[in-house]
């Protein structure tokens, strides 16, 4: 990355920062913030010398505009160092340890991380006097006439209980329910009204109206999460924090706990992540504590972050990467459709690296190009999609993308046409069962399956019967189905019902090549197979891996990526291992050939052409199509023309006939 990215990254982040703190109306989401912020570290950590004053990482957020009274808090509002596994909180354990050795005989609050607008209420005497924001952590703003109008924050405190003498100060999260937030929108949807785009931003937006009405109107509530006196052994843990704050009538959270030791604080991180969609708020993790306070106080913070807590995150819903290429992939009913490569990133728990485009009026209604950051989301959680680009990290010398010139480019021996009324471009003159009869017979044919039977006229007859609409149809085929088609008998029909059967799980090698995935031979396949080892890691390899197959150049790793990602294929993947069918694991790479590449002329008296390649790949060997720099021999069968001959003896390659061919391979 570029020192320019560098500085635009502080310039957008710092603009996020004035939205997100000072106008309570963020435009990202806070896994797009974090992302891009992560990226920034991670430049100023490799050039410390581009660190600029007014970096994110060098300064406190900005300053609240005007409109509510300032009030500096007592003690500072902290935030808390994020970590994203297993591994990083153990780091975090390991740290804190060497600085107390009182840490490895600790025991652990833990709490969901909620997410709305943090609040600090102040009580003299057991009455509210003051709400105050979060704020930067230093400076809030105040709030109280708002906060009042809260049906969950108590105006005067439980009179049983002894902090209802002198001042109390109780720290927690606005929030709104789900089921209130989806209410709310509805009644809006109903009066033809905006719809708000989260409940975080509903309610810190709320909470910063200067009319209380309208704060009141809507659903907010408050819990708590924290509660300050002024003499510190009044509180001696967090687990009596959280107590105290419930016996002084506030709302505070089912997922907050004692836990024991770290181990079990991880164990119930993994439960919690499966079952937090169903809390009644949205959360992206959960806060951790040391239980002691004094010895999260003798720990002390980092600028802002104290050492002893942690905030647990799970994996983002969102993400910012790279757009490194766009490729077109052509489906089996002739669609074109555009895919997104990407830098691979973590998305809801699992790695992306590209994503579908759909058409070509997509891509012209987002603006994407090539060299664009763009935010990626997970559709259902399942599917990769673009949800927008931050044009303002696009390169300078950023061109459209022109789709039709490209379909021109990566595809120049076929035409194409939109159909009116449609969005979507197709192969011109191919209907999709016209490709479908020939992807058929190339997925039968010897070369790829060799399945028995499934020549050109059956195909035929079984596509135009409507038994087959894909590749993965076949291995549903009956007898019975099968003899009622005008070319077929009994006979005819048990042997190819068996002969399909018999290749339900194929060499990888094989399964690949009989795909039809654009670009790839029946040797590029072998070298894929030796290299990704099973169809499933193919299937998740990167471009910059498909790349380094030997055989395999930007074209073909293009191909590959579009192939995977279309959704008709990922479809066919997916019946062909509901009935069974899947490729054999490549378990040993190597033979008495390896190394030794082998080009075949002329007419072979024991074997095809097909069969001998087949034989030499099965050694470990590489069959070409031609003679080139490098080639070990040339097999010279009868009638063979003198071409190869020549070019075999200039480039020094050895020509043998049959026979040594036969020796070689027995």
């Amino acid at each position: 990355m570029s020192q320019d990215r560098y500085h635009e990254l502080v310039d957008l982040l710092n603009k996020y920062g004035r939205e997100y703190y000072i106008e309570d109306s963020p435009s990202v989401s806070d896994s797009v913030y974090d992302g891009l912020n992560q990226e920034l570290k991670e430049l100023e950590a490799k050039h410390p010398d581009w660190v600029l004053p007014e970096s994110p990482s060098q300064r406190i957020a900005p300053a609240l505009k005007g409109g509510f009274e300032k009030y500096e808090h007592s003690q500072q509002m902290i935030s808390l160092l994020d970590c994203f596994s297993d591994e990083e909180a153990k780091a975090w354990l390991e740290r804190i340890a060497k600085l107390d050795n009182r840490v490895a005989g600790s025991k652990f609050f833990v709490d969901s991380k909620k997410d709305g607008l943090a609040c600090a209420l102040h009580y003299e005497n057991g009455l509210l006097v003051r709400a105050v924001t979060r704020g930067d952590g230093q400076v809030g703003e105040v709030v109280t006439q708002n906060i009042r109008t809260i049906a969950s924050i108590p105006i005067r405190l439980s009179s049983e209980h002894s902090f209802t003498r002198g001042f109390t100060e109780v720290r927690g999260e606005i929030i709104m329910t789900k089921d209130d937030f989806a209410k709310l929108n509805k009644a809006r949807e109903t009066a033809g009204e905006a719809l708000f785009a989260n409940p975080r931003n509903l309610a810190a937006g709320t909470i910063r109206q200067l009319d209380p009405r309208l704060v009141a109107a809507r659903p907010l509530q408050f819990i708590a999460y924290d509660v300050l006196r002024n003499s510190e052994s009044d509180i001696a843990t967090t687990e009596d924090a959280y107590k105290t704050a419930k016996e002084l009538g506030f709302l505070v959270s089912d997922a907050a706990h004692l836990e024991q030791d770290f181990d079990s604080v991880l164990k119930f991180a993994r439960t919690f992540e499966s079952s937090r969609n169903g809390l009644r708020y949205n959360t992206d993790g959960l806060v951790i504590k040391l239980n002691e306070r004094e010895l999260i106080k003798s720990l002390g913070t980092v600028g802002k972050v104290p050492r002893g807590a942690i905030a647990y995150k799970y994996p983002a819903e969102e993400a910012t990467t790279v757009v490194k290429d766009i490729v077109i992939s052509i489906g089996r009913t002739g669609a074109a459709t555009p895919v997104a490569v990407f830098d691979p990133v973590v998305v809801a728990g699992t790695t992306v690296q590209h994503a579908s485009l759909h058409n070509a009026d997509e891509i012209e209604r987002k603006d994407i190009r090539i060299g664009d950051t763009v935010v990626i989301y997970k559709a259902g959680d399942i599917i990769p999609q673009v949800q927008q680009v931050l044009k303002e990290l696009r390169p300078n010398n950023s061109k459209k993308f022109r789709y039709e010139f490209e379909l021109n480019r990566q595809f120049p021996e076929l035409e194409f046409i939109r159909p009116e009324g449609e969005a979507v471009y197709r192969v011109k003159g191919a209907t999709g069962p016209i490709l479908l009869k020939r992807g058929l017979q190339h997925f039968a044919s010897k070369g790829a399956l060799d399945i028995d039977g499934m020549g050109e006229k059956n195909v035929d007859a079984l596509v135009d019967a409507g038994l087959v609409e894909d590749f993965a149809d076949i291995y549903k085929l009956t007898q019975e189905q099968i003899e009622g088609l005008e070319r077929f008998a009994e006979l005819s029909a048990s042997n190819l019902v068996k002969a399909i059967a018999d290749k339900k799980n194929p060499p990888l090698a094989r399964f690949i090549y009989a795909l039809g995935i654009r670009h790839v031979g029946s040797q590029t396949a072998v070298d894929l197979a030796n290299n990704f080892k099973k169809l499933d890691n193919l299937g998740v390899a990167t471009y910059e891996e498909l790349k380094n197959v030997d055989g395999v150049g930007e074209i073909v790793a293009e191909s590959i990526l579009g192939w995977f990602v279309d959704d008709d294929n990922q479809e066919l993947l997916a019946k062909f291992r509901r009935r069974g069918v899947w490729p054999q694991n490549v378990t040993h790479v190597g033979g008495k050939l390896a190394g030794k590449s082998f080009v075949v002329t002329g007419t072979l008296q024991n074997m095809s052409r097909d069969e001998a390649a087949e034989k030499i790949r099965q050694h470990g060997g590489i069959f070409q199509t031609s003679v080139a720099k490098g080639t070990t021999y040339l097999v010279m069968g009868s009638k063979a023309g003198q071409s190869k001959a020549d070019k075999a003896r200039k480039l020094d390659t050895e020509v043998i006939d049959e026979e040594k061919l036969l020796e070689l391979i027995s």
